[in-house]
């Protein structure tokens, strides 16, 4: 999938993303917004250090500075919302069955949310997605816990009114606690079993992990993401600002689909 920054999404994104505040003192005119926002679209997708930012972008420190500015503000966080009540509003979504799936991102910039494994210090992206591949729910992380401790944050953050009467996931999804989690949600949790767990206490049922082979929608998602450099390495040393590339980088996944 390419991942260039159309006129269209721009058009979209700057209408909903506030103008720089002026100074009631004075000093030089705000900078140019779509400016802004296309510095900040490179970095993402180029993965580059903010001091290597081409000139065309407006002064690098002041794509920075709006940067910082609008992740603290929650703009990001509100644009990926819309974007999803967006592809909603349109039926865009297959919610009949759902994919959940976490990919590693080493963060050798250091900071906070990190956390150590066995291939180094990290966070975790966790990705929910519908039976397109469009995202549902994404969150980022430290690496540290297991992904069954990480599926209800992703609850508490959809992007749909409506939950999804089921959920597939790999091997590390399989917990019966979790099981018993979704499961008062009215959610179906539908993964292989570990090989290690006993006959008598299997629980899934052959018919509905014929749905597992659908599996790769999610991996493909995680994917498009990765084309966004920034995402494969954390180099911010603060979880929201990291988290702020990948909301943006989940807004233009959802807008590919609104405006093409």
């Amino acid at each position: 999938m390419s991942m260039q920054l159309t006129e269209e999404q721009l058009e979209w994104l700057a209408e909903r993303i506030p103008d720089g505040t002026k100074s009631p003192l004075g000093g030089r005119p705000a900078a140019d917004k779509k400016k802004v926002i296309r510095g900040i679209f490179w970095i993402l997708d180029n993965g580059a250090k903010w001091k290597d930012l081409p000139r065309s972008f407006g002064c690098k420190s002041t794509v920075h500075r709006r940067f910082q500015a609008w992740v603290r503000d929650g703009v990001f966080e509100n644009i990926m919302r819309q974007a999803g009540r967006c592809v909603e509003e349109q039926g865009g979504y297959r919610l009949y069955e759902c994919f959940i799936d976490g990919t590693f991102a080493k963060a050798k910039g250091g900071g906070d949310g990190i956390g150590c494994t066995r291939v180094g210090k990290g966070v975790k992206i966790m990705v929910l997605v519908d039976a397109r591949g469009l995202p549902v729910a994404v969150d980022t992380c430290s690496a540290n816990p297991y992904e069954t401790r990480l599926v209800q944050r992703l609850f508490e953050f959809m992007l749909t009114a409506e939950t999804p009467p089921r959920v597939i996931g790999d091997k590390a999804y399989d917990s019966d606690r979790l099981d018993e989690q979704l499961a008062q949600q009215g959610i179906e949790l539908i993964a292989p079993h570990r090989s290690g767990r006993k006959a008598e206490n299997v629980t899934q049922d052959r018919r509905s992990l014929r749905r597992y082979a659908r599996r790769w929608t999610v991996e493909r998602t995680i994917s498009w993401f990765q084309n966004f450099r920034r995402l494969c390495i954390r180099w911010e040393k603060s979880t929201k600002l990291f988290s702020g590339f990948l909301q943006l980088g989940c807004t233009i996944l959802l807008l590919k689909e609104v405006l093409g």
